[in-house]
């Protein structure tokens, strides 16, 4: 039974790091399984820039498998190089899909360097414009072996000038790729839809509490001791809630991994 749930909180734990993008809260932290503490000490630096590169052609199709083809059709496509993500289709719904790796989101993550990860999202206009943004200028910042101090002070800097717009109400996120690599751990992947909120967690939505079907943490970093740190950025929370089928429409539970 303990086995059971660690492992389910794992996993549901994966899907929001997946938008690498959040920290989970001391529950979830709890769930944190030993194939992602492996990962992190297998990869406790960052690899060569070639080990996170994709053929164009093929991050271009993954980044779309995000969300439902009526949406990512449109959508704006960006891809990864050596400097940071660039457009490779220009899109006109106002979508914009990428592949997220493990340090295009929270520094403290343990899977942060770890290769295998290929996290396809598809942000609604509203995170495009507000969320995107900040993850686009951690990469390209980490790219260039900018410090996490640095890259930090950056983005405050990019907040404060509104250089990155504030969040806008609405701002979400579709993650429903079946050829996702979320973690290490469990079956990799989870068809999934995540909200950014303007708070400092998910309690208002009843976010991690038992038998809520949200679960959520705060965007900035993963491990709940680094409020002081976050404290210093706009109050921001990922909620994070499963679907049932990967966005070709077929069901989520039948997907083999």
């Amino acid at each position: 039974m303990r086995t059971t749930m660690r492992k389910t909180m794992a996993m549901k734990c994966a899907g929001r790091l997946a938008a690498q993008r959040m920290a989970c809260a001391v529950l979830a932290m709890l769930g944190v399984t030993g194939a992602v503490v492996q990962a992190a000490e297998t990869y406790p630096r960052m690899a060569s820039v070639d080990a996170y590169l994709m053929d164009r052609a093929q991050e271009i199709a993954l980044a779309r498998s995000a969300a439902p083809a009526s949406i990512s059709k449109d959508a704006t496509v960006l891809v990864l190089t050596r400097t940071g993500y660039e457009t490779a289709v220009k899109g006109s719904n106002g979508f914009v899909c990428w592949v997220a790796r493990g340090f295009s989101g929270a520094p403290d993550w343990p899977e942060r360097w770890n290769p295998k990860i290929r996290a396809a999202g598809c942000d609604n206009p509203q995170a495009a414009r507000t969320v995107t943004p900040i993850a686009k200028l951690r990469t390209a910042m980490t790219l260039a072996g900018r410090s996490d101090a640095d890259i930090a002070k950056r983005i405050k800097a990019a907040v404060r000038s509104k250089e990155i717009a504030p969040l806008e109400p609405g701002a979400m996120c579709y993650m429903m790729s079946k050829s996702s690599y979320l973690s290490e751990d469990g079956e990799h992947d989870m068809a999934h839809v995540m909200f950014y909120v303007p708070f400092k967690d998910g309690a208002s939505w009843g976010a991690n509490a038992d038998g809520s079907p949200i679960f959520g943490g705060n965007y900035w970093f993963f491990a709940p001791d680094h409020q002081a740190q976050a404290a210093e950025l706009p109050p921001l929370s990922v909620l994070l809630v499963g679907v049932a089928t990967w966005s070709d429409g077929t069901p989520a539970g039948t997907h083999p991994m």
